[in-house]
């Protein structure tokens, strides 16, 4: 019930359902996302760390998607954005992390 996918197919969530979905807590599941970067000298290569998930109270994952979200966002409903919509594989901001 938790899931993201559950929470982007399921748009009119009674109260009762949000509670028990904030309760069950959000989804932190390992995701295989890496980038590659050229900088001024040499290239980078970044990976998915689950430590993220520490740092961001506020964010999950989907496993299926292999993309990051917004917890609060997806169970509150919130304003729709990449973090709501599709989902963020890079560096991004997020209002709650300003």
């Amino acid at each position: 019930m938790n899931s993201v996918d559950f929470l982007l197919t399921n748009k009119d969530i009674t109260y009762e359902i949000r509670t028990d979905i904030k309760r069950l807590g959000r989804p932190i599941p390992d995701l295989i996302i890496s980038k590659s970067d050229v900088g001024k000298s040499r290239n980078y290569s970044r990976n998915f760390n689950s430590s993220v998930y520490d740092r961001f109270k506020w964010l999950c994952g989907c496993p299926k998607r292999n993309k990051l979200f917004c917890f609060i966002c997806l169970v509150m409903g919130g304003n729709r954005s990449a973090w709501t919509q599709e989902g963020c594989v890079g560096k991004g901001r997020h209002k709650a992390t300003a």
